[in-house]
């Protein structure tokens, strides 16, 4: 079977580095579904403003590894651990599919782009390719009783984020609270440990630069990307 995609994502998110892990950490990270051309007609939404969240099947289109392996090492297990593929969400996959639960915004029809789905909380990056949209029913798709295997809970904002008010300052308020949630989750490598060292990543056509050091991370710089 061969498939294409009917649409592509938009995240203020450029880069691999600094996307939440699982959909739904970051509440307030805003998106946007932007239909391909030959997809863009408001009737294929019709119906959609009557649903809060939907599903999105898309594609690990940046993983940088071909090929599989039955066992990985997912994050929640410190990176250490190995898992059967079939029982992580790896991106690492015969098949490199994602399926994610995300909040609607607001359905917006008439736009230069087309009909555009506005989102919440999605874990997928500028550029992901979307190719399916189905409505999340929560008599079919919620098992609040469910066992949830090696991630039982969700994981909790582990790091403190502080910022100088200059620092701070370079964004409006709104950008750098979301900049802040995303940090605060600890976007390292699960094996990286060193107070010594300078990350970056790119999150809203900004560079940000930081440190971690004993829980605390401090944003050293953000500058125009």
């Amino acid at each position: 079977m061969h498939i294409e995609p009917v649409a592509y994502f938009r995240s203020p998110l450029t880069s691999r580095f600094g996307v939440p892990r699982q959909s739904g950490l970051a509440v307030g990270l805003t998106g946007d579904v932007v239909f391909c051309p030959e997809y863009r007609s408001p009737e294929a939404l019709r119906g959609l403003e009557g649903f809060d969240y939907i599903w999105l099947l898309w594609g690990f289109s940046e993983n940088g590894r071909s090929g599989w392996h039955p066992t990985v090492r997912p994050p929640r297990l410190g990176g250490n651990k190995a898992a059967g593929v079939f029982a992580t969400r790896s991106p690492f996959r015969p098949n490199p599919i994602g399926l994610s639960a995300v909040r609607i915004s607001s359905v917006e029809v008439h736009t230069p782009d087309g009909p555009v789905i506005h989102t919440l909380g999605a874990d997928l990056m500028d550029g992901t390719p979307i190719y399916d949209i189905k409505p999340y029913i929560p008599y079919a798709d919620s098992h609040p009783e469910a066992r949830s295997g090696f991630a039982p809970d969700a994981p909790e904002a582990c790091l403190e984020v502080v910022a100088d008010d200059a620092v701070a300052g370079v964004m409006d308020a709104r950008e750098f609270g979301m900049l802040r949630r995303l940090l605060s989750l600890d976007p390292r490598p699960p094996y990286h440990d060193d107070p010594d060292r300078l990350y970056g990543f790119t999150f809203g056509g900004f560079e940000v630069k930081f440190t971690v050091r004993d829980n605390i991370l401090t944003i050293k710089s953000i500058s125009p990307a």
